[in-house]
């Protein structure tokens, strides 16, 4: 379907996963934790909420604006489920729309998540309202991959923008929802940590509002991906960052094929003044 054509608005209530903010830091271990201590300390908080159908209306949404974007964006990508294809390929294919779309000077491409509803040796679609940074993890990253070039790139403007494509569509079952970066605030967000067993990340896992405005484009398709803004170090209005999630779709036919997609996060710098 290409971008802003006519379309039934598919607009839905459904269930979203917050987090219910209490007194101890949340935190999430990827593997064993140690004993006594639990894989997830975190407080689950349901909500029904409405979510909006974006599609027809793709030109209203930037990442300056709302932290999220749709864009068309074809790929020579023959198979997402090989991981040097993906990096030989598809890495490449990412940092050249960014530097175009964005204008950034520099692009680098530091991981990927393929998700597979129906494989149970690949992730899932996360059920969490989440993004994926903290104003102090996403400068980490930064010395994390780039070393000594780091100090330089941070003293002017950078980001990390996460690229999210279907592999097959159109996507009927776990569609990603988007939250409009002007309906929340920073006090929204539940800083998180991430545990692996060599580091400790951080996340935002994000406190319910009624305020919040949900967007998601319907049968998102294999040649449109959504930037979303997960971090922007520029504090001059725009936007910075949008948090999202994949929900139960009830819209969705029984037999829906499982999501499959991919999403690819990138660090992005911009020229000085910028």
């Amino acid at each position: 379907m290409p971008l802003d054509a006519t379309a039934s608005p598919r607009t839905l209530t459904t269930t979203l996963h917050y987090l219910k903010r209490g007194t101890e830091k949340p935190a999430r271990y990827v593997n064993e934790p140690p004993p006594g201590v639990p894989a997830w300390n975190g407080i689950d908080d349901p909500h029904e909420v409405r979510i909006e159908d974006a599609r027809g209306r793709e030109a209203e949404f930037s990442l300056d604006r709302n932290g999220f974007a749709l864009l068309q964006a074809p790929t020579q990508v023959g198979d997402f489920y090989s991981p040097e294809e993906v990096k030989s390929v598809y890495y490449p294919e990412v940092e050249r729309l960014l530097r175009h779309t964005l204008g950034a000077s520099r692009v680098f491409v530091f991981d990927h998540n393929v998700r597979n509803g129906a494989r149970a040796d690949l992730p899932q679609p996360s059920r969490r309202v989440h993004n994926d940074h903290t104003v102090n993890s996403a400068p980490r990253r930064v010395r994390d991959h780039l070393g000594a070039d780091a100090e330089d790139l941070l003293k002017h403007r950078f980001g990390i923008v996460n690229v999210w494509r279907p592999i097959r569509g159109p996507v009927l079952d776990s569609p990603l929802a988007l939250c409009d970066a002007r309906s929340f605030t920073d006090d929204d967000l539940i800083a998180s940590d991430l545990v692996y067993p060599h580091v400790r990340g951080e996340t935002s896992s994000v406190e319910f509002k009624p305020a919040h405005r949900w967007y998601y484009f319907s049968e998102q398709q294999p040649d449109e991906v959504v930037l979303i803004r997960v971090h922007d170090s520029a504090n001059d209005g725009r936007a910075r960052l949008s948090f999202h999630t994949s929900f139960d779709n009830p819209l969705a036919p029984p037999d829906a094929p499982p999501r499959e997609s991919i999403e690819v996060r990138s660090l992005v710098f911009f020229p000085p003044g910028a």
